[in-house]
């Protein structure tokens, strides 16, 4: 059936101050909910700068028999929880508000800061510092290799940022601009304080996961994925990136849904690359052939500031006693992944409610 836009007016209040805050607003718009609902959460170690608890809390709306089901998912990489909980609480308003009313046989299943401590201390990755989109990985199994990155590693610590970017440049002039951003940001196993770390083990936001795919038994439905990210592309842009096989039953199922909009980063079409360990994979081994996974990814500004900003994060996080610095660089990181303009708000809140209906209305069809 072709897809309904909700017509109910923006309002860029929905993004919050904080992750307590987004929390707290989140768990009040479940409650308001008059359809048949299962709330579940799920606590994190650790907690944030004020002391608080830090948990992934997610919403199931709808029939528990649906056989058809869209999974929103916001905040796999810590800071970009910001966005993630604004299209979270516009779309919980919408349908408490009436203005989205969910098809029958269909439910949706909303997961609320899949990395929380990110999320509170305004970083990428978790505390152990693993980035759980490199993570989805079969830890049985040896690790992968980024020797790229091993070779680059040594440049990514300078505390001048001169140097770095000569060194970033001297390396791209050489192997190509792809070669770069694979080795900076494809995934890496092998230095827990650098940038794009998968780990060493499940974290989290994947063991979550795989608990919430076994208590909904997410393999017997037909799903439309949707995760929410921010930082990479055109400023205020929400591309759909599919990491399915260009030309797998997903890759179908996702032009589907969105049509031309679909970029495969397999096919070089994506501001993406193609990465290592990411969330996608785990999803697309429970999915049946009318299913896909999308990142759905809200640009702001370019790659290279992107990989700045982070760099720096991680050295300063690497270096005991730098508080002051950290707290500093984290408005820089806030800008990056959620900037504070009106303009960029309301076009991520626009794009996303598109996107989402053709998710919505797409798996129900």
């Amino acid at each position: 059936m072709p897809y309904r836009l909700p017509l109910a007016a923006i309002d860029t209040a929905v993004f919050p101050a904080g992750y307590a805050a987004g929390r707290q607003r989140w768990q009040e718009q479940t409650t308001k909910l008059t359809c048949q609902t299962q709330r579940r959460s799920y606590r994190c170690n650790g907690a944030g700068p004020d002391g608080e608890e830090l948990a992934t809390d997610t919403v199931w709306i709808g029939s528990e028999n649906a056989s058809r089901a869209l999974v929103l998912i916001g905040g796999t990489h810590g800071i970009e929880g910001f966005a993630g909980s604004a299209v979270q609480l516009d779309h919980l308003g919408m349908i408490a508000e009436g203005h989205i009313a969910i098809p029958d046989n269909t439910a949706v299943l909303m997961i609320h800061a899949l990395t929380p401590w990110g999320y509170a201390w305004q970083r990428r990755c978790d505390a152990d510092g693993v980035d759980l989109n490199r993570n989805a990985i079969d830890f049985s199994r040896p690790l992968p290799e980024n020797k790229d990155y091993d070779l680059l590693k040594d440049a990514f610590y300078l505390e001048n940022a001169a140097q770095r970017k000569i060194a970033l440049a001297e390396f791209e002039s050489r192997h190509g601009r792809v070669a770069l951003e694979k080795a900076v940001s494809a995934g890496q196993y092998s230095d827990p304080s650098g940038p794009f770390y998968g780990g060493k083990a499940p974290a989290h936001g994947w063991q979550v996961t795989e608990e919430l795919m076994r208590q909904y038994t997410l393999q017997e439905r037909d799903l439309a994925v949707v995760d929410l990210h921010t930082g990479l592309g055109s400023y205020g842009y929400g591309e759909v990136i599919c990491d399915h096989q260009p030309n797998s039953a997903g890759t179908r199922a996702a032009r589907r849904l969105y049509g031309d909009s679909v970029a495969l980063p397999l096919l070089g079409t994506s501001s993406s690359v193609p990465k290592t360990g990411l969330l996608d994979y785990a999803w697309h081994a429970i999915m049946n052939k009318r299913s896909c996974y999308i990142t759905l990814e809200f640009g702001t500004f370019s790659t290279d500031q992107l990989f700045e900003t982070l760099l720096r994060d991680h050295q300063l996080w690497a270096q005991p006693g730098n508080e002051p610095a950290r707290l500093e660089h984290s408005k820089i990181m806030r800008r990056h992944f959620c900037p504070d303009d009106q303009a960029w708000q309301e076009m991520v809140l626009f794009r996303a409610r598109q996107v989402i209906a053709q998710a919505l209305y797409g798996v129900s069809s």
